[in-house]
């Protein structure tokens, strides 16, 4: 076959490296018109398995409602509505220099926030990426290496840019940001209910996160006080109700996905032993990823969802997080793929071993696919040439970008299914609500908040169009700055709940 016809592009990988790609496309030999057939018969049956309707999605969010509830009414539930003892809204003339921590999916972060007041802030940064080994070592190790970051920091930064003279026994206080679930009964400690986002370390589940960190700032003799441990999901509740007022609930969609919003203490029956002011609000982060893993009764999982899920280092648990993080969309993608590679369909002749490796399908070629703007699709067959060495005829590259449109695309609604729940048992829906969102898939991904708000308006009807989806503001450094200075204060205030 003769190859002509170049094109270029780049892609962004999940690594953080940008790949120039040059491609080239067939001169159009397209496939048989009994073969396109086929394409579109198989994509009117994926059409089936990933399309949501309305009236499923209503059923989701009801579902949704009693999962939240019930975590409320009651501890170790599958979603567990974990009380953050973060109380109330900031107040907006939070000041002073804070150290935030944020451990995530993907990077370590090590951030100084500099808290202005009316909104502002300026924020100096240091990231670091985590290692599959540092995933899955011990815990304590793991720690350590937090702790060995956050000194270069303050040895390399705040020592001589910043003019923060740190003299003998002046101490910093440290928000640290640790965006897995955990257990709290006051707001400097935390005990891991489970590692998400494909970690494992040993011997961490089922401790107090917070004091094993302790042990390693200690270990580095470091000039800082842990005054919080939070989610970065309640970070970017109260980092962006900082900057805009409006802000009711936050969402983070990428690696992962949770929620947080503010609720009345008075309606966590769970809380009732700690004898809170029942007019207090207090920030619940949702850990809402867990939705449906016990039962399966709810979700639309397909065949492909399932072996996901069964192949995952964490079987049965987070079933709706594997449904719509940016960790797994890519995989199942790659899984349909496979399957058609199997029967037949695709790339007949050619040898596809790279594409039987799990999770080389970087959610990261769905956007690329679904937002390529070229009539030969030009991107498409970067992708498949340059990283899996196999050519694509037009008719396939239709049909890819037509599945990671449904893949995307249930995502999304899927999404608007958590956001409906929360407003819906919170009544913001004739008021309506603003919803500070952060993620990769959020930011990054082609229409997925403009399918977030489709979502919403076939949930609610024209009311929908009340709940208003907007880029967060930085939960896991400025909201855990935050959070450390309203801790702070309420210590010295002598309001701090530590039973």
């Amino acid at each position: 076959m003769v190859l002509s016809r170049r094109g270029s592009g780049s892609i962004n990988l999940a690594s953080g490296q940008t790949l120039a790609i040059h491609t080239r496309t067939h001169d159009e030999e397209d496939l048989p018109h009994a073969t396109k057939r086929t394409m579109a018969d198989h994509l009117r049956k994926y059409e089936t398995l990933f399309t949501l309707t309305p009236q499923r999605m209503r059923m989701i969010v009801e579902a949704f409602k009693d999962s939240l509830e019930l975590g409320l009414e009651k501890p170790e539930q599958i979603v567990p509505m974990v009380p953050t003892f973060v109380f109330g809204w900031p107040t907006g003339k939070e000041l002073g220099d804070y150290l935030a921590l944020d451990l995530g999916g993907t990077n370590l972060r090590v951030c100084l926030v500099t808290l202005q007041g009316d909104g502002k802030f300026e924020i100096t940064q240091s990231k670091h990426r985590l290692t599959e080994e540092q995933k899955h070592d011990d815990g304590q190790k793991l720690f350590d290496f937090c702790a060995e970051c956050l000194k270069t920091f303050i040895d390399t930064t705040l020592r001589d840019d910043k003019g923060i003279h740190l003299t003998d026994g002046k101490k910093l206080p440290l928000g640290f940001t640790f965006s897995y679930p955990c257990s709290q009964d006051k707001i400097d400690h935390g005990v891991l209910i489970r590692w998400t986002k494909g970690f494992g370390a040993a011997n961490t589940e089922g401790n107090d996160v917070a004091a094993m960190f302790r042990k390693s700032l200690e270990k580095y003799e470091l000039p800082v006080t842990l005054e919080a441990l939070i989610n970065d999901t309640t970070g970017t509740l109260l980092a962006s109700h900082y900057v805009n007022p409006e802000t009711k609930i936050a969402c983070i969609f990428g690696t992962g996905c949770n929620a947080a919003y503010m609720e009345h203490v008075k309606d966590i029956p769970k809380m009732a032993k700690y004898k809170i002011d029942e007019k207090a609000d207090i920030a619940i982060n949702c850990e809402w990823g867990a939705f449906d893993s016990f039962e399966h009764e709810h979700l639309p999982r397909t065949k492909y969802d399932i072996i996901v899920d069964e192949t995952s280092n964490k079987p049965n648990e987070q079933a709706f997080e594997k449904l719509i993080s940016g960790r797994y969309l890519g995989e199942i993608l790659r899984l349909v793929i496979c399957e058609l590679i199997d029967e037949g369909v695709l790339f007949l002749g050619q040898n596809t071993y790279k594409l039987e490796s799990p999770y080389v399908f970087e959610t990261a070629f769905l956007s690329l696919m679904e937002s390529d703007p070229t009539d030969e699709l030009l991107m498409i067959i970067g992708i498949f040439s340059h990283f899996f060495a196999v050519e694509t005829t037009l008719a396939e590259r239709q049909f890819f970008r037509a599945l990671a449109k449904l893949i995307g695309k249930r995502a999304a609604r899927l999404s608007a299914c958590g956001i409906a729940s929360i407003v819906s048992r919170m009544g913001y829906l004739d008021e309506g609500c603003s919803v500070g969102a952060d993620g990769s898939l959020y930011n990054k991904y082609p229409k997925f908040a403009d399918r977030i708000h489709e979502g919403l308006v076939d949930i609610f009807g024209e009311k929908g169009r009340n709940i208003i989806t907007h880029h967060a503001e930085d939960g896991s450094g400025v909201g855990s700055a935050i959070i450390a200075a309203m801790t702070k204060v309420r210590k010295a205030s002598g309001l701090y709940v530590d039973l």
